[in-house]
């Protein structure tokens, strides 16, 4: 099924459903593609499906049965300028939640989250996953449970590192001015464990994207 177009209908979907198309996804198929049929996914699944001939519905086919290539990451991580960029990367990780987090030092504290679920969306459509992840609602960094929670070290770049467990399944991220010093006391004093992210200080997107993939490869 290489080449064919994927679409993300809904995280709830099954063979036999009639599902109203976007004028946007139609267009995209009939103008862009020049065909009808393609993959509808979400949920973890993915379908054969079909545009109606009148072009206002899916219709939703078989099940093809494949796996989800999606991981269970949840990557908890300051806003910051180029947000976009670190969901469309840790999307293509396969993250399968965000949580964003304000830091003392988060300074993109206006971001458009619609259009970070919409990048969210297009980034699980090309990179072959069955799932969308999700977006959480922003907490504040005094909110989190800190307690044995994992987090990139900028510190650990200089000789600090721990190992990572099995059970590891989130990370969290700072901004780019890094945590402040009365946040690394906190996670400190709760036993947080800082991992190494390699011997050089990382730019924000790219420090997430490296820590995912620690995670995912543990």
């Amino acid at each position: 099924m290489k080449n064919i177009p994927r679409i993300f209908v809904g995280p709830d979907i099954k063979t036999g459903d009639i599902i109203p198309a976007g004028r946007d996804a139609a267009h995209y198929l009939t103008r862009v593609m020049r065909r009808r049929d393609f993959i509808a996914f979400g949920g973890g699944r993915e379908f054969l499906a079909d545009l109606a001939a009148d072009g206002k519905n899916f219709i939703i086919g078989r099940d093809t049965g494949r796996a989800d290539p999606s991981g269970d990451i949840t990557l908890m991580f300051a806003p910051i300028k180029r947000t976009d960029d670190l969901i469309n990367m840790a999307t293509q990780l396969g993250v399968a939640r965000f949580v964003p987090v304000i830091t003392a030092r988060t300074v993109a504290g206006h971001i458009n989250w619609d259009r970070m679920r919409k990048i969210a969306t297009e980034a699980a459509e090309q990179s072959n996953r069955n799932s969308v992840p999700e977006i959480l609602t922003p907490i504040k960094f005094a909110d989190l449970d800190l307690s044995g929670l994992v987090f990139a070290d900028e510190r650990a770049a200089h000789g600090r590192d721990c190992a990572i467990g099995a059970d590891t399944k989130s990370i969290l991220v700072g901004p780019e001015g890094g945590f402040s010093p009365d946040e690394f006391a906190a996670l400190d004093a709760a036993g947080a464990r800082g991992i190494s992210l390699g011997a050089t200080i990382l730019r924000a997107e790219l420090a997430a994207a490296v820590a995912i993939t620690r995670i995912a490869n543990k």
